[in-house]
């Protein structure tokens, strides 16, 4: 039985490039291409798939978080991260978000069979570009902490309405919680996150796979 792949990157050629180099690989199938994590999501509800070869910057929901919803509705799909750069930031969210293998796009010929050969063994593939840079990580625990602070899922919700451009006051209305409270959950996020601005604040999420395109559901517990 083949292994059932979706490509997810905005580039066409690229994904045309891995697309040829998957099919002389034998055992591997793409069944379907995507620009976008949306339409990786739709394509994951529409028909089985095992694996997702995700970009991590693409247009509207980036690949961090559509590999955090995926993996919320269907944890059996591996995903490989895709990328131009081997930044520990990207490849930290992106590993938290339940991927199983990253490797940046100069090395996606045989790194690439490799990471699926080896994520669909239940093992996790790093580049050695990317294996360096957790490496480096891991031996500075400290300055990890220091670079990807942890936030509740009340701050997570306000952060990414914030990134979407609504106020204090629109955010209150979709939480169903004060305005007021709102404000103390931006002041919280900008003194963890050592911002100064809403435009800082939205780089930040955008930087972290915290979707404003998607934003988070209406309701939730009292903040």
């Amino acid at each position: 039985m083949s292994l059932h792949i979706v490509l997810a990157d905005d580039h066409q050629m690229f994904r045309h490039a891995l697309r040829a180099l998957l099919a002389r690989e034998p055992g591997l199938e793409v069944i379907a291409e995507a620009a976008s994590g949306e339409e990786v999501l739709a394509i994951a509800a529409a028909q089985p798939v095992d694996l997702v070869c995700m970009d991590i910057a693409m247009p509207g929901m980036n690949g961090i978080e559509a590999t955090r919803r995926l993996l919320a509705v269907n944890p059996g799909i591996r995903v490989i991260g895709l990328s131009a750069f081997a930044d520990r930031q990207f490849v930290i969210d992106l590993l938290d978000a339940g991927a199983r293998g990253y490797i940046t796009k100069a090395e996606a010929g045989d790194e690439l069979l490799r990471a699926i050969h080896t994520v669909c063994e239940g093992r996790t593939y790093l580049c050695p570009d990317v294996a360096a840079t957790v490496t480096s990580a891991l031996l500075d625990r400290d300055s990890l902490y220091a670079a990807a602070p942890r936030l509740t899922e009340r701050e997570r919700q306000v952060l990414q309405l914030i990134a979407a451009g609504l106020t204090s006051a629109q955010i209150g209305d979709r939480l169903h919680i004060a305005a007021s409270t709102v404000e103390v959950h931006r002041r919280n996020l900008m003194r963890k996150l050592d911002l100064h601005n809403i435009a800082e604040l939205t780089r930040y999420a955008i930087a972290r796979g915290i979707s404003p395109a998607a934003g988070p559901p209406d309701g939730g517990a009292p903040g």
